[in-house]
């Protein structure tokens, strides 16, 4: 396996990662907690800034409640 410490040349975005999970549910791909999908969503948080992804659903979605 490869290291985490490799930087690529295209960061990994919040959209990107929404993509990804979409494509893997759709398809029935694994969604499991160690799946890509997962992957993709907590690398897209760190990239972001955001940090770490957590478990909690569409956390880059702004929690959709009334202001």
């Amino acid at each position: 396996m490869s290291s985490n410490k490799t930087p690529s040349s295209t960061p990994m975005t919040s959209s990107d990662a929404s993509r990804i999970q979409s494509s893997q549910a759709k398809s029935g791909g694994d969604m499991s907690s160690g799946g890509f999908s997962a992957r993709a969503q907590a690398a897209g948080a760190t990239n972001s800034g955001s940090g770490s992804a957590g478990s909690g659903a569409n956390k880059a979605s702004g929690g959709g409640g009334k202001k």
